[in-house]
This record gives structure tokens, C-alpha cells and sequence, in this order.
């Protein structure tokens, strides 16, 4: 039994872990973050291996959150007020 707060909470998640991620594989934000802590050398291609994945799935929750809010609202409308 899908609860609205569960995905609204889920739907918060996602949407903030993919804007997170969209800033760090379209901007060089964590390339700067990265060579200010002396990380640089993970910069090359190991980004790609591990932010693109991150960004789908983070992508996924937000469409997970959807379905379980849409679950939670049809759930809702049949029972009696």
C-alpha cells in the first residue's frame, strides 16, 4: 500500500540526486571540487563510468516516485470519505 509521504519523499530524492548529477556531467563543477582536494587524477573517463549510470538511476526514482504517487492517489480516491 504505496503512501503519498513515501513518495513524495522518494520523488525529493530522485529529483535532487539527478540535478546533482546533471550539474556534474555538464559542467566542470566537480572537476573544479575534485582538483581542489588533489583528486584530479579520477577525472579522465572514471567520471563517465559513475555519473551517467548515477544520473539514470536517480532518473528511474523519479519515475518510481511518480508511479507510487499515482498508485497512492487512485488508492485514495476509491475509499470513501
Amino acid at each position: 500500500m504505496p503512501s503519498e509521504a513515501k513518495s513524495n519523499r522518494l520523488l525529493s530524492i530522485g529529483i535532487g540526486g539527478a540535478a546533482v548529477m546533471a550539474v556534474c556531467c555538464f559542467t566542470p563543477a566537480l572537476v573544479v571540487l575534485l582538483a581542489a582536494v588533489g583528486l584530479s587524477s579520477i577525472v579522465g573517463a572514471w567520471m563517465d563510468f559513475i555519473l551517467l549510470p548515477a544520473l539514470v538511476c536517480f532518473l528511474g526514482l523519479v519515475v518510481f516516485a511518480l508511479v507510487l504517487r499515482g498508485k497512492a492517489k487512485a488508492e485514495a480516491g476509491e475509499e470513501p470519505s
